[in-house]
């Protein structure tokens, strides 16, 4: 029994149901931004002040690979000032809304990816359809490995860093909750983002634009680039650039391994193409 034709939508069709996708994401987030700003005490003494306490798990596991190591002095983080103010008379309530809506839009990152997906999915060919199976689940792990980057890795080593670093015991180390929180969300929102990596260069490879052969020819000046986005997406200093350009510069290591392997699988296909081209011939 042969299946009838799907009826082509028209651009207003289009428009409606890229709106109600839309509107079921705005819906999710702000679920989950409700969540947070409700627990926003909880949130902000577990979460998002955690890195600048010593208990937190990065520096319980630094100093403990320092005990396996024997260099327990140079790994083991010891307490450090960190006191936050809020200069500002809307400071702490712009900051906790603002927190909330980041956090809301972690947590429903993986259905808002899939809601964009529903809406492109109908327009791809069942080749295209077949070759980007799994996106959903790959962008999620891929951006929520980021976000754990960000959260574990990059704010607890800026949080020490910057507390304690000191030109002189007359000036004292007390920043504004603003400034804190707006870097927290940049450290943790873009590193999230930048995971992309291998998924924007999967892509790529399928439409032609990337290959293995630009991606290592042009590896040098994809260093000054990796360096150029890890300066505006950290803080000025050069720690926070570092840590974020160096699982960069991994991920685009990666992605040249997925570039390539994108090229064989479409070469594959275009000899298998050719040769049903013949035998219907």
């Amino acid at each position: 029994m042969n299946e009838e034709p799907e009826k082509e939508m028209s651009f207003l069709d289009h428009l409606e149901e890229l709106r109600w996708h839309i509107v079921k994401s705005l819906l999710a987030v702000i679920f989950f931004m409700i969540l947070a700003f409700v627990f926003s005490k909880w949130i902000f003494h577990n979460i998002i002040f955690a890195p600048a306490r010593i208990d937190f798990p990065t520096f319980r596991w630094l100093c403990t690979l320092g005990e396996w190591t024997g260099a327990v002095d140079s790994l083991c983080v010891k307490p450090f000032p960190f006191k936050i103010q809020s200069r500002y008379m809307t400071g702490q309530f712009t900051m906790q809304v603002m927190s909330s809506f980041v956090i809301g839009f972690i947590a429903a990152f993986p259905y808002v990816f899939y809601q964009i997906w529903s809406f492109v999915r109908p327009g791809l060919h069942q080749n295209e359809l077949r070759n980007s199976r799994g996106a959903v689940l790959a962008v999620s792990f891929l951006f929520l490995l980021g976000v754990s980057f960000g959260y574990f890795i990059l704010c607890p080593m800026m949080t020490w860093f910057f507390s304690s670093y000191s030109i002189s015991d007359v000036i004292v180390n007390e920043f504004d909750i603003t400034s804190y929180v707006s870097t927290f969300v940049a450290l943790v929102f873009g590193s999230g983002l930048l995971f992309q990596l291998p998924v924007v260069v999967y892509f790529l490879t399928r439409i032609g634009i990337l290959s293995p052969q630009f991606m290592r020819t042009y590896r040098k000046h994809a260093i000054v680039v990796i360096l150029i986005i890890g300066a505006i997406v950290t803080p000025p200093d050069p720690l926070s650039q570092i840590l974020i350009s160096m699982p960069l510069f991994l991920l685009y290591e990666i992605s040249i391994f997925i570039s390539a392997y994108v090229v064989r699988q479409k070469r594959k296909e275009q000899e298998e193409q050719a040769k049903a081209d013949e035998m219907t011939a």
